[in-house]
């Protein structure tokens, strides 16, 4: 298990990498394909329009790089009122959001928690990365960001998108660790720190059609749920240790410290009580959709009984056709009554 002091360093390095990505322009993003590559085009003004809407919705997050390959992925897809809509629903109801807020506190745990993943399913890649000083805020943050668009397919970023909407955000630890896992007899290969991180950062996404399907199969395998969880708590349990542990830091910068915890812990509460409004509206729309369900069941027990007696009706009339046709003593039978009383025979 990483040390608290190299987390920290770990951390450090994430926020920087994300501030840098914070300058590039929003003509960076999928500047190679057609729809977007035409200076203020269809695409460009579409993008832009989103990421405006979505930044007035959320003053919180506003605008940020990593969002605009999301979007993007979205329009292309899409128009850009339902990629709106889209980006809106992974953002607040499957919880992207978090991850995009300034203090980048999410983003970091998401960090140590890959770590903490490639430790228990990859040990001797995890090693090997350790020994460099590589932590995943070196070549992961951009995935987590962008659920692998600015780097990966768009073939490949779609398949991504897709199990994001049904799982969730857990997907990207998932198919992060399944790339990482199938490339690392290549990685084991490299023997220092620029090798490995332009490895993974450039050859490693240059995916083929079987790469794909084998990794898109092994997400589908995987259950990392409880361990998220788990090392999420583990985070938090090393960040206190570091604060009651033995320290230089002056009473102010104590005090500092320990309003930028309570102000994570506040964070963390909204971000709870904000799950479980999600999860209360979930569970009304199931019982709403549970009501419809019932009452269109009792419409068609309704209707089932209504066509029996309908039949019976039918068949009674049959009878008395077939009793006047006795009477009557026609000889000549009539094909009408005929294929009526075939049917009724038939059911």
């Amino acid at each position: 298990m990483p040390s608290s002091s190299t987390w920290e360093k770990q951390a450090s390095k994430c926020t920087q990498h994300y501030s840098e990505t914070q300058n590039i322009k929003q003509g960076r993003t999928f500047p190679t394909h057609p729809y977007f590559s035409i200076q203020l085009g269809a695409g460009q003004l579409s993008l832009y329009n989103i990421l405006k809407a979505y930044s007035l919705l959320d003053p919180e997050v506003g605008y940020c790089q990593g969002l605009s390959f999301v979007a993007g992925v979205l329009l292309l897809h899409m128009s850009e009122e339902d990629a709106f809509h889209m980006l809106k629903f992974l953002m607040c109801n499957m919880g992207l959001r978090k991850q995009y807020r300034p203090d980048m506190i999410i983003l970091q745990i998401q960090m140590y928690q890959l770590s903490r993943l490639l430790h228990d399913y990859h040990r001797e890649l995890y090693t090997h990365l350790e020994q460099y000083e590589i932590g995943p805020s070196l070549y992961a943050a951009p995935w987590f960001l962008t659920a692998f668009a600015s780097h990966f397919p768009l073939g490949f970023v779609a398949r991504v998108f897709d199990m994001l909407f049904l799982q969730g955000s857990e997907v990207i630890f998932k198919v992060a660790l399944s790339l990482l896992g199938s490339h690392k007899p290549l990685i084991l290969q490299h023997d220092n720190l620029e090798s490995i991180v332009e490895f993974i950062k450039t050859t490693l996404p240059n995916l083929g059609l079987v790469q794909m399907e084998k990794t898109i199969n092994q997400v589908f395998e995987m259950d990392i749920s409880k361990q998220l969880q788990a090392y999420e708590v583990e985070y938090h349990v090393l960040q206190d240790e570091l604060l009651d542990g033995p320290s230089t830091l002056s009473q102010s910068q104590r005090v500092a410290h320990l309003e930028k915890t309570n102000g994570s812990l506040r964070q963390q509460n909204l971000d709870l009580l904000e799950e479980l409004q999600v999860a209360h509206a979930k569970i009304r729309w199931l019982e709403t959709r549970v009501e419809g369900l019932v009452s269109q069941e009792t419409e068609l027990h309704l209707e089932v009984k209504t066509l029996q007696q309908e039949r019976a009706e039918l068949l009674q009339t049959v009878c008395n056709l077939r009793a006047l046709h006795s009477s009557l003593d026609i000889n000549s039978p009539c094909p009408a009554l005929e294929n009526l009383t075939n049917t009724s025979t038939n059911q």
